[in-house]
């Protein structure tokens, strides 16, 4: 019997596969365990999906990879110094602008910005004001005429909403996104 998740996995996930087994096979030291590590990440992936389907699945699938071979080295009873120095380049690949990250980047960025104008009117200021625009609390609470006890509270509440609705739509990075906003804000991309 087909489930609607499961037709959701054959048309989303396993168009990935080749990618995937790419990607295992560039960071892992025993080629014969690829396999089983690409079951684990599908395993990890349909677990996932059944509480929710992220809305970026390409970065969803390479996090959930990362995150495996990471566990994996935590777990194993000796690290060696080569797999100390596979984690390093584990984090250096993940920086690589590719254009699947740039389309990936972007997707985030519309979802980052849906989720900002989701907020109330004021927290949606005070959020624009102090982490995109880059003011500081006084100056936020004097231009707006309030506290800056409300100021923090407002960003408190903005934050934490933003981070959830990141978290929710399956982006892991969330927080990390609104740091490119600013900096493409500033001219720097």
């Amino acid at each position: 019997m087909h489930t609607d998740l499961d037709h959701w996995f054959v048309l989303e996930v396993l168009p990935l596969e080749a990618a995937l087994q790419r990607y295992l096979r560039r960071h892992c030291r025993e080629s014969e365990d690829v396999a089983d590590l690409r079951q684990e990440v599908y395993v990890r992936l349909y677990e996932a999906a059944r509480r929710q389907r992220p809305d970026l699945v390409k970065p969803f699938v390479f996090a959930t990879a990362r995150n495996l071979l990471i566990d994996r080295a935590r777990r194993a009873q000796i690290v060696s110094i080569e797999a100390i120095a596979d984690l390093d380049l584990l984090d250096m690949s993940a920086d690589e602008l590719t254009p699947e990250r740039h389309v990936g980047g972007n997707q985030e960025l519309q979802l980052l910005q849906a989720a900002l104008e989701d907020l109330p009117t004021r927290c949606r200021e005070v959020v624009q004001l102090r982490k995109i625009d880059g003011l500081s609390q006084r100056e936020v609470a004097r231009h707006m005429g309030i506290t800056e006890g409300t100021v923090e509270k407002q960003i408190a509440k903005g934050m934490r909403s933003l981070a959830d609705a990141m978290l929710k739509r399956g982006v892991a990075t969330g927080m990390a996104t609104l740091g490119i906003i600013v900096r493409k804000r500033d001219g720097a991309a």
